[in-house]
């Protein structure tokens, strides 16, 4: 019988040497998020609700069964960044979107555009990645948009 792995390595989920892959934690076969993705998750989840949520309610809506204690450090962030606006329910918080979901979206999208070294090749990714019911909607804001110049 092999010895049970235990104190930090065990617990954070990392491969210890020489044990075989069954031993490794769960977190091991969770997939990590980019950057700032997990803030646009719970964006999205706000953005979806009618009225405010906990950061229970938030979690259960999120995939990937992310920790309640990382929603609500991701919640402090966006109420830092005037993005949420958090109220008082009994003794606990809840929050909703200040922010309109769309513009934040192509904020970020600006924002990357603006900083990439060749953004005529961002662009021909970006429109390379979209669905055929994607593509067709930027067309017809392209026509319209030029329609209107």
């Amino acid at each position: 019988m092999k010895p049970e792995a235990s104190g930090p390595a065990r617990r954070i989920g990392t491969h210890l040497p020489g044990r075989p892959s069954e031993e490794r934690s769960e977190v091991d076969a969770m997939p990590r998020r980019k950057l700032g993705q997990l803030e646009a998750e719970v964006l999205a989840v706000l953005a979806g609700a009618d009225d405010f949520l906990s950061p229970g309610d938030i979690a259960e809506r999120l995939e990937g069964g992310t920790a309640y204690t990382t929603v609500n450090t991701i919640l402090f962030r966006l109420l830092e960044k005037n993005l949420v606006e958090r109220a008082r329910k009994g003794r606990a918080y809840v929050y909703r979107l200040t922010a309109d979901e769309s513009g934040l979206a192509a904020e970020r999208m600006f924002g990357h555009l603006r900083l990439a070294h060749d953004p005529s090749g961002v662009l021909t990714h970006f429109v390379h990645g979209l669905s055929p019911e994607e593509e067709a909607a930027l067309r017809a804001l392209l026509d319209e948009h030029r329609s209107d110049a």
